[in-house]
C-alpha cells in the first residue's frame, strides 16, 4: 500500500479507536464509581490499552520480526486514568528509511488515538546498553510485557534482561536511587501536600521492594514474600491493604483533577475526603481525617519498606556471612546492622529501646537495625509507659541522645516513625500528622520541629557555615547548644489544643526540664524560649528598629545576652524551617539587626542613638571619599535631612544616596537610581523626587505591574519637601533577573513619575490555591502611638498581586501620609504595619470609613 495511502487509512483507524477508547474510559469510570473496586478498574484499563495498540499495530502493517512491548507501570498492569502508556518497540536491528517512516506514522497514530505514550524505538543491544547506564531504564524494562509482534525477538529480550542482572547491584542502585528520592521530599512523608506516588511511604516504596525481590526471584507478590519468611503473614496482608488504598486514593485523585496528579495538593482533599466517607467534625475537618489515615499509612509503608529491605539483603549476602561484632552485653553488629543478642531483650530490659538509638548515634558505620530487631522495637514499644518515663536512666539515656554530635536528626526521625518518640513524650505524640492551615507552614508540626532542630544542627556544622556565618559563629561558643534542641522540640508541641501554645508548652517544657534534672538556669532558658519563640521574629519584622523604645524593650524581654543569643538561633531556625517560601534574606537582615542592637545594649552600651548617626555619617563620608568626593559634597543634602533617615538608613545606604543626590538636591525631574541589593538577595530602589498626590500609590502599582513585591519601604519627606523613598524590591520565580530589570525601573519609573500618569483602577490579583481553600479573613487596626504624633496602621490579609497597590489607592484617597512600612509576608498570609499621618485620623467617623475602605480593598473577590 502506498506510504500515503497508508497514513490515511492509519488516521482513519486512529480516530475510530479513539472514540472507542473514550467510550470505554467512560465506561471504566463509572464502573469504578459503582463499585470502588481499584485492582479491577486498572486490569481493564489495561485491557482496553492493549486492545487499542494492537489495533494500531495491526493497521501498521509492520514487518513480523518487531514487537510491541508494554514497559513500566503499563507493563506490570498497573495503569491509573491519566498514566503515560509505556511502550517499547523493540527492533530485531537499526531500521531503514521505510521502517523508520511507517514507526512515525505508528508513533504520531498512538497521539491521534488519543493515547499519551511514552515510547523507545531500540533494538535488544540499545536496551542492554540504556539499562546498563540508567537503573530506571533498567527497572521499567523488567516490567516488560509482550503486546503483539515477534514473539522469539521478546523471548530474546527478556533472556538477555535477565542475564544481565545482578540482583545485588541492582538492590544497591534502588536502595540509592530511593534515598535520592527521600531526599527530595525532606526524607518524610508529613508534607501537608504529599506526593502519593514518590514521597516517602508511598507507591513507589511498594513498587521497590517488589521490584528487587523479583529481580532476585524470591517473590512476585507479597503473599510470596512471606512464603519465603521475609514478612509474616499479617504484615503481607497489611501491605497489600496499604497498595489497596493507595490505588484507590490515585485513581480517585486523577478523576477528580482531570488529569496526572499525584500530588494530595489542598485542591482535592476535600473532595477526596467525602469520596472516601469522611465528614467534618466539630474537631477536625473531612480532609484532615483522609490526610491523617494517608499519614498513618505512609508511616506503616517506610517501616515495612526498611524491614523488607533489609531481609532481602541478608538473603542476598547469605553466602558472606562473618562473626558479629559485640558491642556490649545487649547488642551486637552484624552486616552493619545493629542487632539485639536476645530477641526479648527489649521486653526484658525496656530501657534498651532508647540505648539502640543511642548506639546508632555512637556507631556512624552502623546503617540502621537488623530487621528482627526493628520488628521486637515495634512490638516492644507499649512498654514505654509512665513507668518507663519516670525511670531515671531511661531520662539519662534520653538526653544523652539529645547531646550527641552527630545523628540527632536522623535517630529522632526513626524514633518518630516506630513511634518511640510520641510514647516517650505523650505531647509529642499527639501532635504526629497534625495538619497546619496556617498559609505558611507547608509541612505537619511533627515535620516542621524536625526541620527546626536539622537547622539547629546545621549551624553546628563546618560544612554549612557558609551558609549561616552569624549563627555558626554564635553557637560555637554557646554552652550547653543542646539545650535549643529540647526548646525546639516543645516550641510547637502544644499546637491544636485551644488557647496560646506557646505558652501551653511552656509548661510542657518546663516539667520535662525538671523531670530530666536540669539545672533552674537552663530550664528557665528553654521554658523562655518556648515561650517567647515568636516574639523576636514579630519584633523584627513589624516594629520600627530605628526606634530606641523597641529595641529597649526587646532587649528587657531577653533579660541576658545568652538568652538572646539562644533565641536568635531558634528563631532563625523556626522561620527557616516553615516552608522553603517564607524565608528570604531580608528577614534574615531584619533579625541579625534586632539581634546586634539588644546585644551592645545588654553589653552595658548604651543604645546611643546620637553616636549611631555620627558613626553612619563618618562611615558614608569614608565610602565617598572612595569615589574621590570631597566632605563637603553632602552639605547641601545632608542640611534638608533630619534624625529620622539617619536612624533608619545605615552608612552604605547614605553614601550611595548622597553620591547620586549631591549635585542635584533640587532637582525638578524626579530620580530613580536602582542596585542590587547589598544584603544579597533582590534590588534596591531609590525614588527623589517632588512630593506629589498619590506618590506612594503610583510607585506601587508601577511594581505591581513589572511583577516584584515590596519587601520594605523606607518613606522619607526632606525639609524642603521631596520625597526620599527606598525600596526592597523581590521578584517572582527562582531566576528573576534583578540585573536585567536596573535600567528599565530607573528610565521608566522615572517617566512615569515625571508624567504624573493616571492612576490604573486596582485589579484583585489571582489568588493562590491554599487561599481560595483556606481564606484568611481581612483585619484593620488604626491606634495612635504611644507618642501620639501619628498612629499605627495594621493589617492582616491574604497576600495576592496588587494588595499593596490597593492599600495605597484608599490611603490616597483620605490624604494619609505614609512615614514607614514594614512590609510581612508570611508565605500566604501578609501582615503589614504602617506608620501613618493626616488630619483624617483625628476624625473618629472619618477613621471607620477607612477601615471599613480598607477591609473592602483586601477583600480577595
Amino acid at each position: 500500500m502506498p506510504e500515503a495511502q497508508l497514513a490515511s487509512v492509519a488516521r482513519h483507524s486512529a480516530a475510530s479507536l479513539r472514540e472507542q477508547l473514550q467510550q470505554g474510559r467512560r465506561a471504566l469510570r463509572e464502573h469504578y464509581a459503582a463499585d470502588g473496586k481499584a485492582r479491577r478498574m486498572l486490569w481493564q484499563h489495561r485491557l482496553l490499552i492493549d486492545r487499542t495498540l494492537r489495533g494500531l499495530w495491526k493497521d501498521a502493517e509492520l514487518p513480523g520480526s518487531l514487537t510491541l512491548v508494554a514497559v513500566g507501570g503499563y507493563g506490570r498492569g498497573e495503569l491509573f486514568p491519566h498514566s503515560d502508556v509505556d511502550i517499547l518497540v523493540l527492533l530485531p536491528h537499526e531500521p531503514d528509511v521505510d521502517l523508520k517512516a511507517k514507526l512515525e506514522t505508528l508513533i504520531g497514530g498512538l497521539w491521534d488515538a488519543g493515547l499519551e505514550p511514552g515510547h523507545g524505538v531500540r533494538t535488544i543491544e540499545e536496551c542492554l546498553f540504556e539499562s546498563a547506564k540508567d537503573i530506571t531504564v533498567q527497572t521499567s524494562l523488567l516490567e516488560a510485557r509482550w503486546l503483539a509482534g515477534s514473539r522469539s525477538l521478546f523471548a530474546a529480550f527478556t533472556r538477555a534482561m535477565r542475564e544481565q542482572l545482578d540482583p545485588q547491584d541492582f538492590l544497591q542502585s534502588k536502595r540509592l536511587e530511593q534515598e535520592q528520592r527521600y531526599g527530595k521530599f525532606q526524607d518524610s512523608p508529613y508534607s501537608l501536600e504529599p506526593n502519593l506516588k514518590e514521597a516517602p511511604g508511598g507507591l513507589r516504596d511498594l513498587q521497590a521492594i517488589l521490584w528487587i525481590s523479583r529481580s532476585a526471584g524470591l517473590g512476585e507478590n507479597w503473599m510470596q514474600l512471606a512464603e519465603r519468611e521475609l514478612i509474616t503473614p499479617a504484615e503481607a496482608r497489611q501491605l497489600a491493604s496499604y497498595h489497596k488504598f493507595l490505588s484507590e486514593l490515585r485513581i480517585r485523585l486523577h478523576y477528580i483533577a482531570g488529569r496526572r496528579e499525584d500530588r494530595l495538593l489542598f485542591d482535592y482533599q476535600s473532595a477526596l475526603a467525602a469520596q472516601f466517607g469522611f465528614a467534618d467534625t466539630p474537631s477536625k475537618r473531612a480532609s484532615e481525617q483522609l490526610m491523617q489515615r494517608y499519614y498513618r499509612t505512609a508511616k506503616a509503608i517506610t517501616q515495612l519498606n526498611t524491614l523488607l529491605l533489609q531481609n532481602i539483603a541478608v538473603q542476598l549476602s547469605s553466602g558472606e556471612d562473618s562473626e558479629p561484632e559485640i558491642l556490649n552485653e545487649r547488642f551486637q553488629a552484624a552486616h552493619e546492622l545493629l542487632e539485639a543478642r536476645d530477641a526479648d531483650l527489649f521486653e526484658r530490659q525496656p530501657g534498651a529501646i532508647l540505648e539502640s538509638f543511642l548506639l546508632l548515634q555512637q556507631h556512624h558505620e552502623l546503617k540502621g537495625m537488623s530487621a528482627p530487631t526493628l520488628r521486637a522495637l515495634w512490638r516492644a514499644r507499649a512498654r514505654i509507659d509512665a513507668r518507663f518515663r519516670r525511670d531515671p536512666a531511661n531520662r539519662a539515656l534520653f538526653l544523652q541522645i539529645l547531646q550527641q554530635p552527630r545523628g540527632l536528626i536522623h535517630e529522632l526521625r526513626r524514633m518518630n516513625q516506630y513511634s518511640i518518640l510520641g510514647r516517650y513524650l505523650p505531647a509529642f505524640g499527639r501532635i504526629v500528622g497534625q495538619m497546619q492551615y496556617d498559609l505558611f507552614h507547608a509541612y505537619t508540626v511533627d515535620q516542621h520541629i524536625f526541620n527546626v532542630i536539622r537547622n539547629l544542627r546545621r549551624f553546628t556544622m563546618v560544612e554549612f557555615a557558609h551558609e549561616y556565618p552569624q549563627c555558626s559563629r554564635l553557637i560555637a561558643g554557646f554552652e550547653r547548644h543542646w539545650l535549643l534542641y529540647i526548646a525546639a522540640l516543645f516550641h510547637d508541641i502544644a499546637k491544636g489544643r485551644g488557647g496560646d501554645h506557646s505558652r501551653l508548652g511552656m509548661q510542657d517544657a518546663r516539667s520535662f526540664c525538671r523531670a530530666h534534672g536540669l539545672t533552674r538556669e537552663d530550664t528557665e532558658l528553654v521554658v523562655f524560649l518556648v515561650e517567647h519563640h515568636l516574639t523576636m521574629s514579630s519584633v523584627a519584622q513589624k516594629q520600627d528598629l530605628s526606634d530606641p523604645d523597641v529595641i529597649s524593650t526587646f532587649a528587657a524581654t531577653a533579660k541576658t545576652e545568652r538568652r538572646l543569643t539562644a533565641l536568635y538561633l531558634l528563631t532563625v531556625a523556626d522561620v527557616r524551617g516553615t516552608s522553603p517560601k517564607v524565608w528570604n534574606a531580608w528577614k534574615g537582615k531584619l533579625l541579625e539587626d534586632l539581634f546586634l542592637l539588644a546585644r551592645r545594649l545588654l553589653r552595658g552600651d548604651s543604645v546611643g542613638f546620637e553616636q549611631d548617626i555620627q558613626a553612619k555619617q563618618e562611615e558614608a563620608l569614608r565610602l565617598l571619599r572612595l569615589y574621590a568626593l570631597s566632605d563637603e559634597v553632602k552639605d547641601k543634602l545632608w542640611s534638608q535631612l533630619d534624625v529620622a533617615y539617619f536612624l533608619r538608613h545605615d552608612g552604605q545606604d547614605i553614601a550611595w544616596q548622597t553620591r547620586t543626590l549631591h549635585y542635584r538636591v533640587d532637582t525638578d525631574r524626579p530620580v530613580v537610581k536602582a542596585r542590587l541589593s547589598p544584603i544579597g538577595e533582590g534590588l534596591q530602589v531609590m525614588i527623589y523626587s517632588r512630593d506629589q498626590r498619590d506618590l506612594f500609590a503610583r510607585i506601587c502599582g508601577y511594581f505591581e505591574q513589572i511583577n516584584f513585591s515590596i519587601a520594605d519601604a523606607r518613606i522619607h519627606t526632606t525639609r524642603h519637601g521631596y520625597a526620599l523613598d527606598t525600596f526592597l524590591l523581590l521578584g517572582s520565580g527562582n531566576n528573576p533577573h534583578y540585573r536585567d530589570m536596573i535600567n528599565l525601573i530607573e528610565t521608566d519609573l522615572s517617566e512615569r513619575l515625571q508624567r504624573q500618569t493616571p492612576l490604573h483602577p486596582p485589579t484583585r490579583g489571582r489568588v493562590s490555591r491554599q487561599l481560595r481553600h483556606f481564606p484568611i479573613t481581612p483585619e484593620v487596626n488604626i491606634r495612635p502611638d504611644e507618642k501620639g504624633a501619628s498612629y499605627a496602621l495594621s493589617i492582616i490579609a491574604g497576600d495576592r498581586p496588587g494588595l499593596l497597590y490597593g492599600i495605597a489607592l484608599v490611603l490616597g484617597k483620605y490624604n494619609i501620609n505614609l512615614i514607614t512600612a514594614k512590609i510581612v509576608t508570611l508565605g500566604e498570609r501578609a501582615e503589614d504595619v504602617f506608620l501613618i499621618s493626616g488630619a483624617a485620623l483625628a476624625q473618629p467617623r472619618t477613621v471607620l470609613q477607612l477601615e471599613s475602605d480598607l477591609l473592602d480593598a483586601l477583600q480577595l473577590k
